[in-house]
């Protein structure tokens, strides 16, 4: 961006909140488009224009969730242009974001994780031995597709069944991964040709360099086409689907906290809603006063 306050505002970002690239494409495009309505005078705004800005995003459609996430970058920005002594006054006093219903994430049932993950076959290509690895450890660790593919060999420890995650603001943290991961990673590795060192990215291309975000992704929904699961998942359905069957298998709320990485419990108590729902399908199915 070509604004100095927002390309400060971005740098700030980056560098001392430690934010993922991602994260901070996401706070650009947003950041932008209030940029390019609002134009040069951002350091002079106020309430009232603040407010004509949300009207617009909703006569344009825009969702509540969406207003939400780009009202939550204008205020981040502002935040810094006053401490950085840029703006006399907070001009988003009084403004609250719009209220959002509760969306609870899809997850797959223990019968389709099952039927995806036994989808590739283990005597397979290459390529088919490194996508059920991606699969298993999504799954098996909980992980972000992002942490994924930002694994290096080095961060496992096979024998001792833990991988170490780099999270979101370079948190990082040790998560557990089952004995079927660990099979799996072992004999992707063990297929690959080159000799790899501990530096090395664990998932990669055909073409021997990391895997991006969208290629694993292809992948998951690929395997699920493959699998015959209709659902709209999403990257993080296994991600879902990890923490949902941990609940409902009676696992303490604090260790699925910890284990998907998320510094508030409130994150993670959204799933308690899903197991919640689930149960009264069940009851509704099956009991006769229903």
């Amino acid at each position: 961006m070509s604004h100095p306050l927002a390309r400060s505002f971005l740098d700030y970002l980056q560098v001392e909140r430690g934010l993922s690239p991602h994260t901070i494409s996401a706070y650009r495009r947003d950041l932008s488009q209030f940029m390019t309505w609002m134009g040069n005078d951002v350091a002079k705004v106020d309430s009232a224009q603040i407010g004509k800005f949300l009207g617009i995003l909703r006569e344009k459609g825009y969702q509540s969730s969406s207003i939400s996430r780009k009202l939550s970058t204008v205020r981040m920005f502002y935040k810094f242009l006053r401490l950085e002594g840029k703006v006399k006054r907070f001009p988003l006093e009084g403004i609250t974001s719009p209220r959002l219903g509760r969306k609870l994430p899809v997850y797959l049932s223990e019968k389709e994780i099952s039927d995806l993950l036994s989808v590739p076959s283990t005597k397979g290509s290459l390529l088919d031995l490194r996508d059920k690895a991606i699969l298993e450890v999504l799954y098996g660790g909980g992980l972000r597709i992002s942490e994924a593919v930002n694994l290096n060999i080095s961060a496992l420890n096979l024998k001792g069944g833990w991988v170490r995650v780099m999270g979101k603001g370079a948190k990082e943290r040790m998560v557990p991964l089952g004995r079927v991961a660990c099979r799996c990673v072992r004999t992707y590795l063990k297929a690959r040709s080159e000799e790899a060192d501990g530096r090395a990215a664990l998932f990669c291309n055909r073409y021997g360099m990391r895997l991006s975000r969208q290629a694993c992704w292809k992948i998951i929904k690929k395997w699920a086409r493959r699998a015959r699961i209709n659902k709209a998942i999403s990257p993080h359905t296994l991600r879902h689907s990890f923490a949902t069957h941990l609940l409902s298998r009676d696992a303490d709320l604090r260790f699925i906290q910890e284990m998907l990485g998320h510094s508030n419990v409130s994150t993670t108590q959204i799933y308690t809603f899903v197991t919640g729902e689930r149960l009264k399908r069940i009851y509704k199915k099956y009991h006769p006063r229903a």
